[in-house]
């Protein structure tokens, strides 16, 4: 029994030093020190960057936010040579958490769900898959996604897998960043004149009662189209926790289903959203 023992961890020995070497020799030589960081990144995970889809815009002065939400600001406070001779800057911001592509925890329009930062990050990354209604956004710009383009979908697709993260592409996204267009309103403060498609109440007890997905998402200002005033979509989606991902940018560019989406929102504590970064990494 004893040699039998000396024997199995000698060759788990040897098995670790094998494995030890061809992990050594696998890996690409050491990239060199002139190449940008994220390009460094990308490859060393085994990422290609081609597939690798930025659906967030930037965050400035053209930022369109709610019609009564504050818009972001940005400053500098110091920006130049520092007094010990060395390049130095750094700048303050301010925002509101809805404006932007941004995400809508479920406390949003649920009460006693889930806040900005209790949204578990298993639920912040998983399969899309895209709806696309532009067609008929052409012909009705208050158009709202209903439960038969979900099925018709699904019938082309397949059921929307469980743990999903559905996405619906209005192709509102070529207006950005004309609040004019884009909201069908340009007037600080007017909520009476928005004009927007969304996603219909039928739909969203559909996907709510239906099927198991973490969250939803649209290339508009709201996931309720723009003349919306009881905000019902919201309220049935936040209320069975799933969050909402708005303004959400280069839909076109995604496949019906088979990319993953990465959705991270700024950890704001007890936040009812906030400024979210979204990728997509194609098939």
């Amino acid at each position: 029994m004893h040699k039998l023992i000396l024997a199995i961890a000698a060759a788990l020995l040897v098995v670790g030093i094998v494995l030890f070497a061809v992990n050594r020799t696998s890996h690409a030589p050491e990239k060199s020190v002139t190449e940008t960081p994220s390009r460094t990144i990308v490859e060393h995970s085994g990422i290609d960057e081609s597939k690798v889809i930025d659906l967030t815009y930037n965050f400035d002065d053209s930022t369109i936010y709610w019609p009564t939400a504050k818009p972001f600001q940005w400053e500098k406070e110091s920006w130049g040579k520092s007094a010990g001779g060395y390049w130095y800057t750094a700048a303050r911001y301010a925002a509101s958490e809805h404006g932007g592509t941004h995400l809508d925890a479920p406390v949003h329009f649920g009460e006693g769900r889930l806040a900005a930062d209790e949204i578990p990050l298993a639920r912040l990354v998983g399969p899309v898959v895209v709806i696309d209604v532009s067609e008929a956004c052409v012909k009705d710009a208050d158009y709202r996604l209903t439960a038969d383009d979900i099925v018709l979908w699904e019938k082309a697709n397949g059921q929307i897998p469980d743990n999903s993260i559905l996405l619906v592409r209005s192709g509102w996204g070529k207006f950005w960043p004309d609040k004019k267009k884009y909201l069908g309103t340009d007037t600080p403060g007017d909520t009476t004149n928005l004009h927007f498609p969304g996603i219909s109440r039928e739909a969203a007890e559909f996907l709510a009662k239906q099927r198991r997905i973490d969250g939803v998402g649209i290339d508009t200002a709201s996931i309720d189209h723009g003349p919306s005033k009881d905000f019902i979509t919201h309220r049935v989606l936040n209320g069975a926790n799933i969050y909402g991902l708005e303004n959400v940018a280069n839909l076109d560019r995604l496949p019906a289903k088979g990319a993953t989406l990465i959705a991270l929102p700024m950890k704001i504590k007890g936040g009812t959203g906030g400024p979210v970064r979204i990728i997509a990494i194609l098939p």
